[in-house]
């Protein structure tokens, strides 16, 4: 991607005759209320992604209004994805965001032809639909209507609080298709979570922020990962997780460690490094050089979490294996394996020795 050759301003004396200013970049600026951040607003030629493969997200349709992320993780599987636009994976993918400006009228265009197949879609698995550019742009608004319009149904994962703005408006739109919202809150502590995910809303808010969804009469999962090694995974941090997430009523619970995939790696081992020291070695013992926590922390972590799962009535109804997952919910789908509901107290298990 040459972003010199895609400005506004910028001439193609190769291109065909009348579209020699065409171009795909509007606007890129510094904008107030918004220190170091520089916003590329871009004119998409798509909306719609369609992931291939048979894995988890095989065959789904995905929507991202923005690419780089505002909430900065140092975990962010996603910052890889900048280099293809000849942008770094840290500082780049926190601060230079691209917008899809057009997102809504191509969306609509899309599927009024040729996307008719197009039944469930996801936001939010790539990057944040609601980060604080959303604030300026209000892009989701209008990707929503057009997808009920269509008659998709609607899937969102956020840790952005702006998702309250259209809590009214999800709630209508939930009469007419299926709607399902995961808030992600990964910290349960006030210093790290500043720390590790700095541009990010609090917990606090992001709990307030199920509240209101399920007052809405919405469900709400919590996704709590990913779960960091030595940082979020003691007892005594996932029992105040399990809790919380418990008092604010949300309607399941996923769990999954840390993945360390290309960009992320080094940008999070960085931050280890500096921040987390001691923390090194048992890093390299657990992922060695690969993207996913080894076999025995992710059996460990699982039988960490699924009694804390029970015990605050967040009961398990399917687990992926490959990637040590666990997912629970209150009422369980038709079908699903349930555990017993009788109250079984946590086994205190010894520290990984990994």
């Amino acid at each position: 991607m040459r972003w010199e050759a895609q400005q506004a301003t910028h001439v193609d004396a190769d291109a065909l005759p009348g579209f020699e200013e065409r171009s795909a970049t509007l606007e890129s600026w510094p904008t107030p209320g918004f220190d170091g951040m520089a916003f590329m607003e871009v004119t998409a030629r798509s909306a719609l992604n369609h992931v291939a493969g048979g894995g988890f997200m095989g065959g789904a349709w995905t929507i991202n209004p923005y690419r780089g992320c505002q909430h900065a993780c140092v975990y962010c599987f996603a910052r890889d994805t900048h280099r293809y636009l000849d942008l770094d994976s840290g500082r780049d993918f926190d601060s230079r965001i691209v917008v899809k400006a057009n997102v809504v009228e191509v969306l609509e265009r899309e599927l009024r032809t040729t996307r008719r197949d197009v039944d469930r879609v996801h936001l939010g698995t790539n990057t944040d639909p609601y980060q604080r550019a959303e604030g300026r742009y209000r892009l989701m608004p209008g990707i929503l209507r057009a997808l009920a319009e269509h008659g998709a149904s609607i899937a969102i994962l956020t840790k952005g609080t702006l998702l309250r703005r259209d809590v009214p408006l999800l709630a209508e739109l939930a009469k007419e298709v299926p709607v399902s919202i995961a808030m992600s809150i990964a910290v349960f502590d006030d210093a790290l979570q500043q720390s590790v995910e700095p541009g990010t809303p609090s917990t606090s808010a992001r709990l307030a922020t199920v509240r209101a969804v399920r007052e809405a009469g919405l469900d709400c999962e919590v996704f709590l990962m990913p779960v960091l090694p030595g940082l979020t995974d003691t007892r005594a941090h996932l029992e105040r997780a399990y809790a919380a997430i418990a008092d604010a009523g949300a309607t399941g619970v996923a769990t999954t460690s840390l993945h360390l995939r290309p960009g992320a790696r080094e940008w999070y081992l960085q931050w280890l490094e500096a921040e987390h020291p001691h923390l090194v070695d048992q890093y390299r013992r657990i992922y060695g050089g690969g993207a996913y926590a080894c076999r025995e922390y992710r059996d460990w972590l699982r039988e960490r979490t699924v009694p804390l799962a029970r015990r605050h009535g967040l009961l398990r109804t399917r687990m992926s294996e490959g990637l040590g997952t666990n997912f629970v919910r209150n009422a369980p789908r038709r079908g699903a394996q349930q555990l017993p509901s009788r109250p079984v107290e946590p086994v205190d298990a010894p520290a990984p020795l990994f």
